[in-house]
């Protein structure tokens, strides 16, 4: 093992070996050496509801109206202040990454789409009258996004074990029962913190990369605990990369996609060995959406061992459906109404493959075996090819010096 200044100076002139959170763990699968890793990259890509981000937007000139009552971006709901900028014509406001603009985008779509530079309209209502502007993010003297909570260590299975159906935000259409489907989140092994349990590299100030961009942990966040913790960070929007973010369209409505990557470097024989944890020895406890209460486990192994990476295609099969259910069902909207998929905005979910009476889309998500029942993944809510892209940006930006360790 390595002293972290030793890691740092090998990082400094570019002999540091840097290995993603997948390719350890193939390492350690097929028993190879790796005496020589420095510094591993995970990574996290998932629907995390506690986004949300804190914009100043430019209204009208100065001396317009004193103070703004009420705010949409692109529909979405904000939440004026805290401070109010008296006839400054600029807004501070929060904007959550849950919030509705209707049952199809929300403030996920709308960070998405002020990430990727497209123009948002902005409307103000402001003692009695009404005021409006389209501005694009660098319009924005300030916009950062936040998170309550985000990385889980591991999370929940989620089915239903009654025998109505159930709109959820775990489930992109109403989850059947009872316990015939199940949803899954989490993406396992390459998590940061599967990786690094008890925080020592993820404590408040320490650097993470958040949707692309270097950010900064700000410590544990809500409904954090020792035995499953989670981060609240924070960064700049403004050079955020589209691709690892954006909508995701429930039964009970938009949530919000963000990814967080990080780096843990191998300073001695405990990080190694937790470094060294495989998808089918970390616990994916099983629970009823109704109590929210467990009552079996299954692994993570069951969920990404040899399921689809990504969606199969197969438009010979098309029965030309109108409209097309898999374009009206697709939560990350990847799905065209001709059918085709757009692979960069594909979360490789499942619901296509599930919703499909051609069999046009084809792909093995596999199921978890509970109480000596299997139990059909019908949705996955983190999408782990993405995390994986996270983790090589991650060892991207610590051999360019866009990220310490």
């Amino acid at each position: 093992m390595r002293k972290l200044e030793e890691i740092r100076a090998r990082i400094k002139v570019g002999d540091a070996v840097i290995l993603t959170a997948s390719e350890l763990k193939k390492r350690i699968s097929h028993e190879d050496d790796i005496t020589d890793v420095d510094v591993v990259t995970c990574g996290t890509c998932g629907v995390m509801s506690g986004t949300y981000a804190v914009l100043s937007v430019p209204v009208a000139p100065p001396g317009t109206f004193s103070r703004a009552e009420t705010v949409t971006l692109q529909g979405v709901p904000a939440i004026p202040g805290p401070c109010p900028n008296e006839r400054l014509g600029l807004v501070d406001l929060m904007v959550f990454g849950t919030a509705h603009a209707n049952e199809r985008y929300g403030g996920g779509h709308l960070f998405h789409d002020l990430i990727a530079g497209k123009p948002i309209h902005v409307e103000v209502s402001a003692e009695g009258r009404h005021y409006d502007a389209d501005i694009t993010l660098g319009d924005l003297p300030f916009a950062r996004l936040f998170t309550t909570r985000s990385a889980f260590k591991n999370y929940s299975a989620i089915t239903n074990r009654g025998t109505e159906s159930i709109s959820t935000i775990f489930s992109v259409l109403p989850l059947e029962g009872p316990a015939t489907e199940v949803t899954v989140s989490g993406c396992g092994e390459i998590n940061p913190l599967e990786n690094d349990p008890s925080l020592r590299f993820h404590s408040p100030g320490d650097p993470v990369v958040v949707n692309g961009v270097s950010g900064r942990i700000i410590g544990t966040g809500t409904r954090s605990t020792p035995e499953k913790p989670n981060l609240s960070v924070h960064a700049d929007m403004k050079d955020m990369s589209p691709e690892f973010c954006g909508g995701f369209v429930t039964s009970a409505g938009p949530e919000c996609i963000t990814s967080i990557g990080t780096a843990i470097p191998l300073v001695d024989k405990t990080i190694l060995q937790n470094l060294s944890v495989l998808d089918d020895e970390i616990m994916l406890p099983v629970v009823d959406i109704k109590t929210r209460q467990p009552f079996g486990t299954a692994s993570y192994g069951q969920v990404w061992n040899n399921t689809a990476s990504r969606i199969g295609y197969h438009p010979e099969k098309c029965l030309h459906c109108s409209p097309c259910i898999a374009h009206e069902s697709c939560p990350a909207q990847a799905i065209r109404e001709d059918g085709t998929i757009n692979q960069h905005t594909c979360f490789v979910c499942g619901t296509c493959v599930r919703v499909c009476e051609g069999l046009v889309y084809e792909g093995n998500f596999g199921s978890l075996s509970v109480s000596n029942q299997s139990i059909p993944i019908v949705l996955r809510q983190s999408d782990r090819r993405k995390a994986e892209i996270l983790c090589r940006k991650v060892r991207d930006m610590l051999n360019h010096g866009e990220l310490l360790i």
